[in-house]
Parts: C-alpha cells; sequence; structure tokens
C-alpha cells in the first residue's frame, strides 16, 4: 500500500540548534500514529516542516505520492493535508459555521456549497447544534472540537492534531478521545502529537518517539511505551542504590 504521508530525512537547523534531525516515517491510509516526546523535543516544529509552516534545512516530504517539501501551506492543504494547531486559532468573532467554513472555502467556492461542508464538518464533531453561536463564547472543549471541525472540512486526507487535549478536563478528554477513535474507524487518517501517555497507550495503534529532534523509536503502542529508553527520555535514569 502507498504511504499517504512519507517523511524521508527531514532536518530542520536554526542557526547551531538543530532542532529536527534526519526524521524518517511513513504513514498509511486509515492509520492513527502518535507521536511524543519530552517537552521541546521538536514535535511540533516536525508538524510545522510537514505543513509547511516552515521549510526543511534538509529531507523530503510527500502526501499520496506529492513530493511537497517546497509547497506553500495552502497548497498542502489543498493535496490533503489539514491541521489543528497547540494554541487554539478559532476566529472568535465569527460564528461556530463561519469558523468551519473557512476549512470549506479551499474547495468549495461558493457560500451554499462551504456552508453545507462545514455543517457536515460540525455535525461530524458534535457542534451542528452551536452553528450560529459566536465562537468566541465556546468552552475550550467546543474550541477544540471546532478545531478538528475546520481541518474535517478541508477534505483531508490525513490531519494532524497538535495536543488537542491539551488543558482540557478528564471528561473532556474522554470525549474527545472517542470523537478520535470513531472517526478513525470511520476512515479518517490521523497523526497525533498528544502529551497524554495513557491516551496514547489507549488509542494509538502505533507510536513514534522523538527526542532532541531525532527518532527514538518507532512501533505499536506498548512496545514503544513499555521501552526502557522511552521511560528514560520522560523520567530520566534511576539513580544508583
Amino acid at each position: 500500500m502507498t504511504a499517504l504521508l512519507s517523511v524521508e530525512g527531514l532536518s530542520k537547523r536554526f542557526g547551531g540548534l538543530l532542532a529536527v534531525n534526519d526524521v524518517s516515517f511513513s504513514v498509511a491510509p486509515g492509520e492513527l500514529v502518535s507521536i511524543i516526546g519530552p517537552n521541546g523535543a521538536g514535535k511540533t516544529t516536525l508538524f510545522n516542516l510537514l505543513t509547511g509552516q516552515l521549510l526543511p534545512s534538509t529531507g523530503r516530504v510527500r502526501c499520496d505520492g506529492h513530493d511537497i517539501t517546497r509547497l506553500s501551506p495552502n497548497r498542502r492543504a489543498r493535496l490533503g493535508l489539514g491541521r489543528t494547531f497547540q494554541i487554539s486559532q478559532t476566529l472568535t468573532s465569527l460564528t461556530v459555521l463561519e469558523n468551519a467554513m473557512v476549512g470549506a472555502f479551499l474547495h468549495h467556492r461558493g457560500l451554499k456549497d462551504a456552508a453545507r461542508k462545514a455543517e457536515e464538518a460540525l455535525a461530524l464533531v458534535g457542534l451542528d447544534h452551536r452553528a450560529g453561536v459566536r465562537a468566541g463564547i465556546l468552552t475550550l472543549s467546543e474550541r477544540r472540537r471546532l478545531e478538528v471541525a475546520r481541518a474535517l472540512a478541508l477534505e483531508p486526507r490525513i490531519v494532524l492534531l497538535d495536543e488537542v487535549m491539551a488543558g482540557l478536563n478528564p471528561t473532556e478528554v474522554e470525549e474527545i478521545v472517542a470523537l478520535v477513535e470513531r472517526l478513525n474507524a470511520e476512515g479518517h487518517t490521523f497523526l497525533v502529537i498528544e502529551h497524554n501517555l495513557k491516551v496514547v497507550r489507549r488509542f494509538s495503534r502505533r507510536v513514534i518517539v522523538i527526542e532532541r529532534g531525532a527518532m527514538l523509536a518507532d512501533g505499536t503502542a506498548a512496545a514503544v511505551l513499555d521501552d526502557p529508553r522511552v521511560v528514560e527520555a520522560y523520567i530520566g535514569r534511576p539513580r544508583a542504590a
């Protein structure tokens, strides 16, 4: 099966800092892959390289066979990359529906068509009943779901979720987990940055670990999360008795 997303030898240098170091992996259609790593490991920088907010120093990115390494974020979105951000990008002065339409306009120029696609995306995340309210009054959990809806309105081949559960209480986390699991079961492909290792163990079939910009591990959730190197990266080397 052809990889939906393929990353080959990707690196990014900021002066003397090598923020992403020779990262290679692929994501197949229908996968739900988590990327984990300590704070400052380079995970969000990697997402920015995949979606075009940053250009790599070396390496290549392919989406569905297309070389997108030097394309703009807009052109990458047209080829099937959808994304949410670690810090909410909700347009608070617009309605929930209008926020989702921002994504839909990529492929639907007419207002009616864009609104229809946006309504479908809102229904997928359970926000269709909030379509007419101003986005600024949404709860944090609702804003997270709205960002997922806006990404889905792009009609993406793969959705990149950047800490979509950050700041949520346990009940809200469960709601987002259930949402992502359901969307994945319906055929949506996800690449997810997540810090909650209990969540990662539960819903990820595959986990990639980034440490100091480089790949430390790539495998099943059980194998990776029990890997002594991964445990050490998160909690440090045990002190000698």
